[in-house]
């Protein structure tokens, strides 16, 4: 009876979905104990997974333990380090920026620390390179101790968000940020705003006070109600700021923000969320519905869930994407308990949800992710703050063996390995005679994009590769260093502004090529730049001119299987249009595996399978279609 239930509201939220297609389908990357931003290769590997279980915003944490994850000039001025020890000498925000995009995803980087300046765990506040140059900037207890979360020893230490120093840095890494990097939007959540209760009684913020009380000095009882007004409002004043700093920079920017819930977070962290969501200060909330350990029950979901929404307007309800607790520590959420999350979402009119962090969604076996494409995420869906408007198209991604955009002069070799390029293979010429490769591609509206190439780093390539790539009425020519393993993956060659239609994009050719030297070819990529045409407008994802060969619809056909409902067995067919990696698989309401129908290369043809359910009970079965990193879900019916 129960599973009859589950499945009955199942196939209610299926039909809701067929309709409405626009929810926000979230995850946060931190690097606590995650390996994703550590490798330019783990980046790509993740963001393509979590494209194919159809993720469509990524939170990637860039502030944290009192570095950025990023190569700051602002951290580098004020403490000489620039960026994280162990991301030193890479970018993983740019390369993060450039895969999530490139799969159609929005990047949203989280300062995951806020106002915390370390994490300590004997109460003993050394190493700590902020406070020990700016002293000043520490919280204080009204004991005069620093203010450290938890029993006073273990947990974070907490600067002072209230004085204007630490603000004005704390903005300052949002700005960089924002000027920096084609971002779309900044994301804060428990630290950023916030101050816990037992802080506030360092100098400044104790003078702030009493210059606003006529010099008298704050109550030693930090749960006074006027004193933790007086501090919340204080924060609710920074983050007015912050929203007033990203929205300068452009309308379509999001200040995201993930707080602990209302009824916990203002009471010991001073976060007047409640107000923020209610006031409109705020474009995503994203609360953390996170149930305490050990029970960590889908019962105590439901119930932050619904004392959160009581604390909001009615009209801000379509704003709401509640923060599920997929992974921490040993802790991995089981796949049942995520689907429910996701119906009780649902059924509660919220139209998306944010799973902290990636581990739990793409753990070793995958199953959670899996589960989620499989089952509630079985059709892909558009952010709803976006309004329709397709903010992150995929771009335009010609590949080097495509015989109708790529020209080619002179003689290339082509080289065959699954390990190189961005799909396989890639074409190299040594020819001291003129050679060239040429790329075009369908620009699909006027305005600014980013030309990228596919490089495959290797001593024996040239060190001066010449690319010529056209605007609309001229050129601008980039000499590339093909031997460098910081260039490889896919490298910006220009930002050019192209007008519609048809259009010469990028031009390879071995001008100057060295003797003993290689020139090496792959795909080229066309991205639109939102920071430098963000009112161009692309109506589809078709308009974008051919996506990633790998993902792009036409690329494979999956066939209504028949019969339909079907006893015992019906028949299952596809067709792909080129050889590829591809696996069938069916999986019952609750996101089980329960056949695999094929897995394994295949050259392009159209197949069938028969699926036989004899062992099966009567209930709403899904079967999956994987080519590559595209997938295609449809749904069928055992009826016995």
């Amino acid at each position: 009876m129960k599973k009859t239930i589950i499945a009955l509201i199942f196939i209610c939220c299926t039909m809701v979905y067929s309709q409405q297609l626009q929810e926000l389908r979230g995850v946060w990357i931190t690097n606590v104990n995650s390996t994703v931003l550590s490798s330019d290769a783990g980046i790509k590997t993740a963001v393509d997974y979590l494209a194919s279980i159809g993720v469509n915003v990524i939170f990637p944490v860039m502030w944290n333990g009192g570095n950025t994850l990023y190569p700051s000039t602002v951290m580098y001025n004020l403490f000489g380090k620039s960026i994280a020890s162990t991301m030193s000498g890479r970018d993983p925000l740019q390369r993060l920026i450039t895969e999530a995009h490139r799969n159609g995803i929005e990047v949203i980087p989280w300062l995951e620390y806020g106002f915390a300046s370390s994490y300590v765990y004997s109460g003993v506040v050394s190493g700590d390179a902020i406070l020990t140059k700016y002293p000043a900037w520490a919280s204080k207890t009204n004991t005069g101790n620093y203010c450290i979360d938890g029993d006073g020893s273990t947990g974070f230490v907490w600067m002072s968000g209230i004085n204007p120093d630490v603000q004005n840095f704390m903005i300052s890494l949002v700005t960089e940020i924002l000027d920096n990097y084609d971002v779309d939007g900044i994301q804060g959540d428990d630290r950023l705003p916030a101050l816990p209760a037992e802080g506030g009684y360092d100098s400044v913020t104790v003078a702030l006070y009493e210059a606003e009380h006529n010099g008298s000095a704050p109550p030693y009882n930090y749960q006074d109600s006027d004193w933790k007004r007086w501090r919340a409002d204080k924060l609710t004043a920074f983050f007015g700021r912050l929203k007033d700093s990203i929205k300068v920079r452009g309308a379509n920017l999001i200040l995201s923000s993930a707080p602990s819930p209302y009824y916990w977070g203002y009471d010991d962290h001073l976060q007047d969320s409640k107000t923020w969501v209610n006031n409109g200060m705020v474009d995503n909330f994203i609360p953390q519905i996170y149930p305490d350990a050990p029970a960590r029950s889908f019962a105590t979901y439901q119930y932050i869930l619904q004392k959160t929404l009581a604390d909001i307007s009615t009209d801000k309800k379509s704003i709401m994407y509640p923060g599920v607790l997929a992974e921490v520590g040993t802790y991995v959420i089981p796949s049942s308990q995520l689907v429910n999350c996701v119906l009780e979402n649902r059924n509660n009119g919220l139209s998306g949800e944010t799973y902290f962090f990636y581990e739990g969604i793409a753990n070793s076996n995958k199953t959670n992710g899996d589960t989620l494409r499989s089952t509630v995420y079985a059709q892909d869906a558009s952010l709803p703050y976006r309004n329709g408007f397709l903010w992150r198209p995929k771009p335009a991604i010609v590949d080097e063996d495509d015989t109708v955009r790529v020209s080619s002069t002179g003689t290339w070799k082509l080289a065959k390995s699954t390990a190189l390029g961005f799909h396989a293979n890639m074409y190299y010429t040594n020819d001291t005679a003129y050679t060239s490769r040429t790329y075009s591609a369908d620009v699909p509206a006027d305005g600014w994009y980013g030309v990228y190439t596919w490089i495959e780093a290797n001593n024996l390539y040239s060190t001066n590769a010449r690319y010529a790539v056209y605007t609309s009425t001229d050129s601008v020519v980039c000499y590339i260093d093909q031997t460098l393993q910081k260039n490889k993956g896919w490298y910006k060659l220009q930002d050019v502004y192209l007008t519609k239609g048809y259009s010469k994009i990028l031009k390879l050719d071995n001008t100057g090529l060295a003797s003993g030297r290689y020139i090496m070819a792959d795909a080229m990529m066309m991205m639109i730049n939102r920071k430098l045409s963000p009112e161009t407008i692309i109506s589809s994802v078709k308009e974008s001119a051919g996506t990633d060969k790998a993902s792009k619809p036409q690329g494979f056909l999956l066939y209504d299987n028949y019969p339909n409902p079907f006893n015992p067995s019906t028949k299952i067919g596809y067709t792909i249009s080129r050889a590829a990696y591809v696996t069938l698989k069916v999986y019952n309401v609750l996101g089980k595996e329960v056949a695999i129908l094929w897995s394994g290369l295949q050259p392009a043809n159209s197949y069938q399978y028969n699926f036989d359910a004899a062992g099966l009970q009567s209930g709403v079965y899904f079967y999956r279609l994987q080519v590559d990193n595209s997938s295609q879900t449809k749904k069928m019916i055992v009826l016995k």
